[in-house]
């Protein structure tokens, strides 16, 4: 399968919106009333908050994350000198044939060639373990002394980080 990497444009919204409920919902990782779902759905004020990208394949969006920087208002853990990526989902249809690799990858290879940029971070929920497979075999490590609990529920999200 051939994809291509480019930034979302507000004609992705949609589709955007509907891959990542998709995928966290079938995935098992919220039920699908879950407040966070609204943050995660709300695809237009990431956009203006942070860089959506989506992955295409014959013309067709299969996948989307978000990048985000240290104070910026989608960082979670981003330290100075970090590129953090968050809400990472694929088509449900398409997981686990490499639309993920080829994304994370991508994010890598855009974060070193970032000026100032020593490391790629990101959360994960412990819960997430295909997810943490995929991490782990590009290179990424945990940091456990930076792992946080969700505000207000009893959620532990683990990070991790790839040095540059």
């Amino acid at each position: 399968m051939s994809i291509s990497i480019r930034p979302a444009t507000a004609a992705d919204y949609a589709q955007v919106r509907r891959i990542t409920r998709d995928a966290y919902v079938k995935a098992g990782y919220f039920e699908s009333d879950h407040p966070y779902l609204h943050v995660l759905e709300d695809v237009e004020h990431r956009g203006q908050h942070a860089v959506v990208w989506v992955a295409e394949s014959l013309d067709t969006i299969v996948a989307s994350v978000t990048l985000t920087f240290a104070g910026q208002p989608y960082s979670d853990i981003a330290a100075d000198g970090e590129l953090e990526f968050r809400m990472l989902a694929v088509d449900p249809a398409l997981q686990r044939g490499g639309v993920g690799r080829t994304l994370v990858k991508e994010i890598i290879a855009y974060a070193r060639s970032l000026d100032g940029i020593e490391a790629v971070s990101l959360t994960s929920a412990t819960n997430m373990t295909r997810a943490h497979t995929l991490y782990s075999s590009l290179g990424f490590v945990r940091v456990p002394e930076r792992d946080w609990y969700v505000a207000d529920e009893d959620i532990l999200l683990w990070v991790f980080r790839l040095p540059l």
